[in-house]
């Protein structure tokens, strides 16, 4: 019996060995990524190979839906929205299905993208664009299943898709323009408030040109003087005591007290009462 035990161990020691043993894969897992314009786009996707089969036509049937590739469905990210067709595609992942044909293919991007392959249940909602294209004829036989960025723009691309001898491709647009146009619109008009008010924060808390910090607070609470902020005008009665003006600091102080009340910020209105207190002003 020890011997038969012994026996039963030995082989389910060897299986278990056995199946740590690391071997290629079949469709090995390829991830690219493309920047296009300000656009981050990335594909992640298994690649199946020829090996003598007939692909369009025989391994994947005309007319129906092909998880464009292996193993779990492809997926595309894209990091801004972007336009399908003329389509607004909002960013996000998105699973990329086809549905192969003799002449034209339809490409579909997808917003359940965690399938292993396609959907149990196909749903037309959840389609977030669909294009018909051109299938087009390669003279060579493409081996392994590729995916690829080709004819770039500044706003476009054409994400390729090959495989035997039949290449289609997918144009999607990004808001390049628009993108670039905004940066160059807000640096043109210079710092915002914000900017400005973490620029005095720092020069406060580092000890810095205070008449700098003092020029560049005050710089912000103009700017948002038709929302005042009591952290804004809390800073700047701060900046303006260490600066010496302390009739201006108080000022600053109530205006911040005042607006903190409203806000109902407990932690403010304690640090404003208690500078005011410190200045002589309650």
């Amino acid at each position: 019996m020890k011997k038969i035990i012994l026996s039963l161990f030995v082989l389910a020691t060897t299986i278990a060995t056995n199946a740590q043993i690391e071997t290629p894969a079949p469709s090995p897992f390829q991830k690219i990524e493309q920047k296009v314009g300000l656009t981050d786009v990335t594909v992640e996707y298994s690649r199946p190979s020829v090996k003598g089969r007939k692909i369009f036509g025989g391994l994947e049937d005309f007319g129906k839906v092909w998880r464009t590739g292996a193993n779990e469905n492809t997926k595309v990210t894209f990091s801004t929205d972007i336009t399908v067709n003329g389509k607004p595609v909002k960013k996000g992942t998105y699973a990329l299905y086809t549905i192969p044909g003799e002449k034209t293919w339809d490409i579909i991007l997808y917003t359940d993208a965690n399938n292993w392959g396609n959907p149990a249940k196909w749903d037309d909602t959840k389609v977030a664009a669909k294009v018909t294209v051109a299938a087009q004829n390669i003279p060579m036989v493409i081996e392994t299943f590729t995916i690829s960025f080709d004819d770039m723009t500044n706003d476009s691309a054409v994400i390729g898709i090959m495989w035997e001898n039949t290449y289609v491709g997918l144009k999607f647009e990004t808001p390049t323009d628009v993108m670039v146009s905004k940066n160059i619109e807000k640096l043109m008009s210079g710092p915002s408030a914000n900017d400005m008010y973490a620029a005095a924060s720092y020069y406060l808390e580092a000890g810095k040109d205070i008449n700098k910090a003092k020029t560049w607070i005050d710089k912000a609470v103009a700017m948002s003087a038709n929302a005042p902020k009591f952290w804004y005008l809390r800073k700047q009665s701060l900046i303006h005591a260490k600066a010496g003006n302390k009739k201006s600091a108080i000022a600053a102080a109530k205006q911040s007290l005042k607006y903190a009340e409203i806000a109902k910020n407990a932690g403010y209105i304690k640090m404003n009462k208690a500078s005011l207190k410190e200045w002589g002003a309650m």
